[in-house]
């Protein structure tokens, strides 16, 4: 299983039935595959769609529906279009239950950055920042370093923050962490991976759900 697989089939079991639910940009926009058809949810795209589901086979996909990626996207039984002032609305209200959203840093504090690297070009924050400011739960899908092996899980972020203190649990391709007024808490493994060996790739202190429990 490659490490997106891990991170994707963990982070489907932080949706519960009935909530509605944002996945942004990048890896998060891929957890829509792995939920049962049946599965109920509604997905919210920042674009004006609320209900948005998967892809429809080629011949049957709707050139002017997209979600806020680009992709195109089936509707649920049910869903809603609107204008973006309606969508933000939404947003900005908090009602929304979940937001899955991409990281190139988070750290310890839940502090998250992942909108700018100085020097790169970016479209700008989009949607990001409202959403990591008021949804209700924020899980975070990264790998656990980057392309170069640096950890991305760090002490303090120092790349542009996208909001503070807004991130509640990171799913990596190692590990599911909990931010907490204590510290990142280690409380499942997706790898065979020795605790010593899981801090080392991590820059933040680890605290582990087994050894608290001990204590």
């Amino acid at each position: 299983m490659s490490a997106a697989e891990r991170i994707l089939s963990r982070a489907v079991t932080e949706i519960t039935p009935g909530s509605i639910v944002n996945l942004g940009i990048g890896l998060p926009t891929q957890v829509i595959h792995y939920l049962p058809d049946d599965f109920d949810v509604q997905i919210h795209s920042e674009n004006g769609i609320l209900g948005a589901w998967k892809q429809s086979a080629p011949e049957e996909m709707d050139p002017f529906l997209i979600d806020a990626a680009g992709a195109y996207v089936s509707l649920r039984e049910g869903a809603s279009l609107f204008d973006s002032a309606v969508s933000f609305a939404i947003i900005r209200r908090a009602r929304l239950d979940l937001t899955m959203i991409g990281a190139f840093e988070v750290d310890a504090y839940g502090n998250l950055a992942n909108w700018k690297i100085p020097g790169k070009f970016s479209p700008g924050i989009g949607g990001a920042m409202e959403l990591a400011q008021k949804t209700r739960r924020i899980v975070v899908l990264t790998t656990h370093t980057d392309k170069h092996g640096r950890p991305k899980i760090l002490k303090n972020c120092r790349l542009p923050l996208t909001a503070k203190a807004c991130v509640n649990r990171i799913v990596s391709d190692l590990a599911v962490m909990d931010v907490t007024l204590k510290g990142l808490i280690v409380r499942e493994k997706l790898v065979e991976i020795s605790d010593a060996d899981l801090q080392a790739q991590t820059e933040a202190e680890l605290i582990f759900a087994s050894r608290e429990a001990e204590s």
